[in-house]
């Protein structure tokens, strides 16, 4: 079992590490401006769930090789930042549609699309496949037991102050989109500036270091 003090200080590095906007923050609120609150939170939901994966790989392991391994790291950053950059893409070419599809329900498809969406970018965020790898086993301790269960726990702990933060910014975004779209032409300047915002953020992941 963790200690407590171990529990709370690794708290404090998580919520350092979240608060400050990184890949899933800007995806979240892109997607929010794009599409909506609805969509933003099942996509915030998804990348929550694509973030599990890395935490159950250095749980078992992987996060030893990974950190040890340049070309490992380099190749999940690149697809995660060419995925992005595709669904920035996608959220340009598609802003017009904006005003058709701001009356329309979202449906399950939708709903499952976005979930899915989330999970890829969640799953190759490089910033939190490093803070996993490289951060995370320091708060273990094997005198207290053993390790992957602790390392669970912790990233468990992780997951859950992110998916509060994302859905935050998300909600907030999604009520300033839904202030533009009394205009149709402010709802299309919106759709725009989501994709973009999701390109740039895919681009920044392409060119960054492993640790931004």
């Amino acid at each position: 079992m963790v200690s407590t003090g171990h529990l709370l200080a690794f708290a404090a590095a998580s919520f350092v590490i979240i608060v400050i906007p990184g890949p899933s923050v800007l995806f979240a609120v892109g997607r929010a401006l794009a599409l909506g609150r609805r969509p933003a939170l099942l996509t915030v939901l998804g990348n929550t769930a694509g973030s599990a994966v890395p935490l159950a790989g250095v749980a078992v392991g992987l996060g030893a090789v990974l950190a040890a391994s340049a070309v490992a790291l380099t190749i999940i950053k690149l697809a995660g930042a060419a995925y992005l950059i595709y669904l920035g893409v996608q959220a340009f070419r598609e802003r017009r549609s904006l005003v058709t599809a701001l009356g329309a329900e979202v449906t399950a498809t939708s709903g499952r699309r976005a979930f899915r969406q989330g999970f890829i970018v969640g799953m190759t965020n490089p910033k939190t496949i490093v803070f996993f790898a490289a951060v995370l086993p320091q708060f273990a301790d094997p005198e207290s037991g053993a390790v992957p269960p602790q390392l669970l726990i912790l990233g468990a702990i992780f997951l859950a102050i992110a998916v509060l933060s994302d859905a935050t910014w998300a909600m907030l975004a999604g009520t300033v989109r839904e202030w533009f779209a009394r205009s149709p032409k402010r709802l299309e300047a919106v759709g725009g500036t989501g994709g973009v915002m999701i390109i740039g953020v895919g681009a920044a992941l392409a060119f960054s270091g492993t640790t931004d």
